[in-house]
């Protein structure tokens, strides 16, 4: 649950505050004081400060008065300071607040959370990604007690290939489009639409069940998974300890431009060494345009050296000028007059670097793909993005 979760995430903070340590940027145009407001994160609060939000506990001096300096509270106030040329980030309370040797959970309205919890929990609980053969042996919507195409929210269906011992809550879920590597074309799975949760009230072939949330009708054919615990992993925000080189196959919710707290598929997984808690760079793919004036330097040179090999060889080389010669001599007389200008044929085509536009962390795992939460961009993201260490 969410207390677990923020225990799990105080202690691992702690444990990354040596992390990179003697790499601190802060940001440009920093704050050097701020006061924590209701809605604030973690990440959000250390990007006042810090080119890189992840690095919070690389900078944090805790006061000895207070015992647990990683639970912040809307009024306390943060302020940047120097030792021995070291940045570090002290905190003053802005309340009166007592606190005790425990670790206290995070609850809604009070201690500042790491992330924004409301954006991922979703897609902590709820099958995203299945495979092919999770789908071919899931349990099934055989129909309903009258038979209606459709279904909402309290109705009843039945269902079939449920154990007897199984869980009785479960999640309906609708395969949608199958997730493929945009380099390999590689299959990574596909995509599971959840479209509303049941409960079974009475097990049997088929079994009854009851539906308790939905966010659009039930049709016959649609599947059940057993629905997961309720928790928030205890991720450690860190960079991967290796080189990542992947992309953005699909935002969430379909939007065609990806901003700040989108959630975004990436295809890295488990099998790449990614966990929760992964932060990568998010780079826009480099533009392909057209480079005319290298072009025409280009076919330039090829007539110089054509030339140069006619001199040295004009009885081999001269068949050549006497069927294309005199187009060769046009477009080198064209490029001389307007270099730029296309010239015999399309331009080549170059890649522009690409660029850093913001970055991401990931907060659930698969196999082959990850489901991460864009945390900052400062450029236009899109779908097919490169995403990297940071």
């Amino acid at each position: 649950m969410i207390g677990k979760f923020l225990r799990g995430t105080i202690i691992a903070l702690c444990v990354v505050s040596a992390v990179r340590a003697d790499q601190i940027t802060l940001s440009d145009g920093h704050a050097t004081r701020y006061t924590v407001v209701r809605g604030d994160t973690l990440w959000d609060i250390a990007g006042h400060f810090l080119r890189y939000p992840w690095q919070w506990p690389s900078i944090w001096k805790a006061n000895q008065q207070i015992q647990n300096p990683n639970l912040i509270y809307p009024g306390d106030e943060l302020v940047l300071s120097y030792v021995d040329g070291r940045p570090l980030l002290s905190l003053t309370r802005g309340r009166s607040l007592k606190l005790s040797p425990t670790v206290r959970e995070y609850g809604r309205g009070r201690a500042v959370p790491p992330i924004p919890l409301d954006a991922i929990q979703q897609f902590l609980s709820r099958p995203r990604v299945v495979s092919e053969a999770e789908i071919d042996q899931a349990a099934y919507v055989i129909g309903n007690p009258d038979q209606r195409l459709v279904t909402g929210l309290g109705d009843k269906i039945y269902v079939r290939g449920i154990a007897n011992d199984a869980n009785n809550r479960f999640s309906v879920f609708r395969p949608g489009g199958e997730y493929r590597d945009p380099d390999t074309h590689a299959s990574l799975g596909f995509e599971a639409l959840h479209i509303a949760d049941v409960v079974v009230n009475q097990f049997g072939d088929p079994a009854t069940a009851v539906v308790v949330w939905s966010n659009r009708e039930i049709i016959k054919g649609d599947r059940l998974m057993p629905q997961e615990h309720e928790e928030f992993p205890e991720f450690v925000p860190r960079p991967p300890d290796h080189p990542t080189n992947g992309r953005i196959i699909a935002v969430i919710d379909g939007v065609s431009q990806i901003g700040h707290h989108n959630v975004v598929v990436v295809n890295k997984g488990i099998a790449d060494g990614l966990e929760p808690g992964t932060v990568l760079a998010i780079f826009q793919t480099g533009a392909l345009v057209e480079d005319e004036i290298g072009t025409a330097q280009v076919y330039r040179k090829d007539l110089k050296d054509a030339r140069v090999a006619e001199a040295a060889n004009p009885s081999a080389v001269g068949r050549f000028f006497d069927g294309v010669g005199n187009g060769i001599r046009s477009a080198d007389l064209a490029a001389s007059h307007a270099l730029g200008e296309r010239i015999g044929g399309a331009p080549m085509k170059v890649q522009l670097p690409d660029e850093r536009a913001g970055e991401l962390m990931l907060f659930r795992s698969f196999d082959h793909i990850s489901y991460g939460l864009v945390m900052r961009t400062h450029k236009a993201v899109h779908v097919l993005d490169y995403v990297r260490n940071p």
